[in-house]
Order: structure tokens, then C-alpha cells, then sequence
């Protein structure tokens, strides 16, 4: 049994392209590409009908995707049992997460794991986009809210309490709301997709309320700039907020309030055996979040 050029073949049609197959596999393009070409020689068929714009996978291609799939599941599955038996992770560990974690929570997790495992290498890739795990080399990514892919693999990490947040300045000149119904006075900065109507619980009370804003964000580090600038009230999750509260920054609004919750997942794609590496990093994770309330 030849296995040359499968794992190429399998890279391309999970990255879409010989270019992006290329720069995951740290190849030359035209080495992928000749790859491919060998090995639809060798099996006498054409696995790829390549356009100008895409790639389409041929019926043969198709079914033959399928089984190089599970058979490469395998045998990374045969290298992480490997792996496992040394108890000692290594090689390069990819982790995205959006730029709010990325700035705060992230650079304490990944100092303690490569202390922790020496032979461990991290790259952190932070983005607002929904990166395709899979067709981008992406080992574990770190993601709130639903999750729209649903063949992902999603472990919860933490919730984080939701609260108002504005700056003492801010606070001094427009005044402190002592009730929901003075938030009505007040300019919020807003996420882009919050609600129009925003919803808002006690220990004994609800209440619903239109919050006027003429500032949208689409992530928390901005929206907390926003905040210590003095332009108004914002949402923030108690992770993004502990430092700068303690340093008399940012005040708390209200905060016999909820407004919400923020809920963290760990993401990873599917698949019979999770790698050493992403297990660990998880499990230090956990930890470091358990015996550290600050982070």
C-alpha cells in the first residue's frame, strides 16, 4: 500500500485550495499540486476537476475523500496513543480565540503551560471570524455564544457574569443611576448585535428597557475603551473588567443587577482520539482558571 500524496489530497479538499493546502502543510504550491497529480496517476482516475475559481471533488474523488479521511483519523489517533504512553506533550499546539481573551486571558494560560510542558510550542491566531478548524490546521479554539458549526466537539470552560460598567469621569459629569429607570438618561456603548431591548433581572425584580447609544462595537477590548474614555455605559464580563475596577478605572453600574452571562467554550473538530496537547492545554486551563479567580 502506497500512503504518498493521500495526506496532501485530504489537505487540499479540507482547505479548499492548493495554495491554502500549501501553507498548512509548509509546502511549496507546486509540490502540493504535483502531489495530487502523482497520485491520481497512480490510481488511474481524476480526483479533482480544477477551475479557475474552485476545486470540485469528482464522484470518484468524492467517495475516495471519505475513506483516506477515516483512514488518516486513524493513524493520527495510532500517533497521539503513542504520544499519550510518553505523558509528555510536544510539537506546535494552534489555539484561536477572539482579541478580548486573547489580550487578557490567554498570555497567563500559555506562559503556565509551556513552564509546565518544555517540549510544547503555542501559536495564537485571534480573530472575530469564524475560523474553519479543520481546513486551517487549527487544533483548539476558545469561542462564546452558540456555536454554529455543530459537528465541532465544544467543552464548556467558564460563564462570566455580565455587569454595567461605566468610568468615575463619566459617572461625575452624567450622574450615578440609582434604578433601571435612570439608565434611561444615560449613553450606552453597545455591541452591534445586542438587542434594541434589553432585558434585566434582581434577586426580586425584572425590568425591560431601551438603551440609547450612538456608539456599536463588534468586541469587548473596544468596547471597554470606549468605557475608560468616558463615552458611556457598557457590558462587560466580570474577566475583562476585574483589573481595571480594582484600579479604580471602571465602576460598577448597578450591580445588584444581572444583566447577562457570558459562556466559554473550548472548540476542537471531531474525532476518536483528542491529541495530547489539546488535552493538556484544556486540563491547564481548567486548572489554572479553578485556582485563580482573577483570570
Amino acid at each position: 500500500m502506497n500512503l504518498d500524496g493521500i495526506d496532501v489530497f485530504v489537505k487540499v479538499v479540507q482547505a479548499g485550495s492548493f495554495t491554502a493546502a500549501a501553507k498548512l502543510l509548509n509546502m511549496p504550491t507546486t509540490t502540493v499540486s504535483g502531489k495530487v497529480a502523482q497520485l491520481e496517476r497512480r490510481l488511474g482516475v481524476t480526483l479533482l476537476q480544477r477551475t479557475t475559481r474552485k476545486l470540485n471533488l469528482t464522484q470518484a474523488g468524492s467517495k475516495f475523500f471519505s475513506r483516506c479521511v477515516k483512514a488518516l483519523e486513524e493513524v493520527e489517533a495510532g500517533e497521539s496513543e503513542l504520544t499519550a504512553i510518553k505523558a509528555e506533550p510536544q510539537g506546535l499546539l494552534k489555539i484561536t480565540t477572539v482579541a478580548d481573551l486573547g489580550h487578557s486571558l490567554m498570555p497567563d494560560l500559555i506562559r503556565g503551560y509551556l513552564k509546565k510542558y518544555p517540549q510544547m510550542k503555542v501559536e495564537l491566531i485571534l480573530t472575530t471570524r469564524v475560523v474553519d478548524l479543520i481546513g486551517e490546521g487549527i487544533d483548539l479554539a476558545i469561542r462564546t455564544g452558540n456555536l454554529e458549526d455543530s459537528t465541532l466537539i465544544a467543552k464548556k470552560f467558564y460563564n462570566d457574569e455580565l455587569g454595567l460598567w461605566a468610568s468615575p469621569a463619566y459617572l461625575k459629569k452624567n450622574g450615578i443611576p440609582k434604578a433601571v429607570k435612570d439608565l434611561k438618561k444615560h449613553q450606552f456603548i453597545k455591541f452591534s448585535s445586542s438587542p434594541r431591548l434589553f432585558k434585566t433581572m434582581s434577586d426580586k425584580d425584572a425590568e425591560k428597557l431601551v438603551m440609547p447609544s450612538r456608539i456599536f462595537v463588534d468586541d469587548m477590548e473596544t468596547m471597554k475603551a470606549f468605557v475608560l474614555g468616558g463615552d458611556g455605559i457598557g457590558t462587560l464580563p466580570g474577566t475583562l473588567a476585574d483589573k481595571e475596577e480594582k484600579a479604580g478605572k471602571i465602576v460598577r453600574v448597578l450591580p445588584g443587577w444581572r444583566w447577562g452571562a457570558a459562556n466559554f467554550y473550548f472548540v476542537y473538530p471531531p474525532q476518536r482520539f483528542v491529541s495530547l496537547k489539546v488535552q493538556t492545554f484544556i486540563e491547564h486551563a481548567l486548572q489554572t482558571r479553578a485556582e485563580r479567580k482573577d483570570l
